[in-house]
């Protein structure tokens, strides 16, 4: 791996990590708002990424879809935040919202980096010292772009509707009661649907048309 791989990489470790964190948690508050004290009682109710680090989802498969596809996508996942449906006034319902908490999460996530980089630190950049710029600014901006960019394929990717990723656990909530009992029946063998849905390109027409929607919106497509 080059130098100016190593670099983007090192860009983009912070914002995966504060991606998969807020997202995690995002489903446990949310959950813990509904009824479910059970994300609470386990301590992953907390910012701290520690808690929700998983060796290979958080370090080292994104490091290998990086150098795999020469950083044209990286990908990564924390520890999934335990929810008990059963404490649920509506069992689904609650699943459901809970589920979407997380890519609605990475959502604001992206906006905010969005807003801070437009009406922050371009024009600061504008202001300040071409070295200072350079020194602290352009950094600043890369890896803003890396969050807004991250968070927004995050949030793609979890809203592909197999369970157990998130658009699955929506998907499961909206369907009548007899189809969405058949539907959950896939997620035991739901990540290697996911797996040939990527490998074979299929993927991308459930998530390309979102992520291009998303990063033409805040400008970096």
């Amino acid at each position: 791996m080059d130098s100016s791989a190593v670099t983007r990489l090192i860009i983009s470790a912070l914002p995966i990590l504060i991606a998969i964190t807020f997202h995690e948690v995002a489903h446990g508050f949310v959950a813990y708002r509904l009824g479910d004290p059970t994300a609470k009682m386990l301590g992953r109710l907390t910012l701290n990424p520690f808690a929700h680090i998983d060796i290979f989802g958080t370090i080292l498969l994104p490091i290998m879809l990086y150098v795999l596809t020469s950083g044209q996508f990286v990908f990564g996942y924390a520890k999934p935040v335990p929810i008990n449906p059963m404490n649920f006034r509506h069992p689904r319902k609650g699943m459901a919202i809970s589920a979407a908490a997380g890519p609605v999460t990475n959502i604001l996530l992206a906006t905010v980096s969005f807003l801070f980089l437009k009406f922050f630190i371009l024009p600061m950049a504008a202001l300040v010292p071409e070295a200072a710029g350079e020194a602290v600014l352009k950094p600043i901006s890369l890896i803003l772009v890396a969050a807004i960019q991250v968070n927004v394929i995050l949030a793609a990717f979890n809203m592909i509707p197999i369970p157990p990723l998130d658009g699955g656990r929506v998907l499961t909530g909206l369907l009548p009661a007899k189809q969405a009992m058949s539907f959950s029946r896939i997620e035991p063998f739901g990540f290697i649907i996911v797996l040939v849905l990527i490998y074979s390109g299929l993927a991308n027409y459930l998530i390309m048309p979102f992520i291009r929607f998303f990063l033409r919106l805040f400008q970096i497509y």
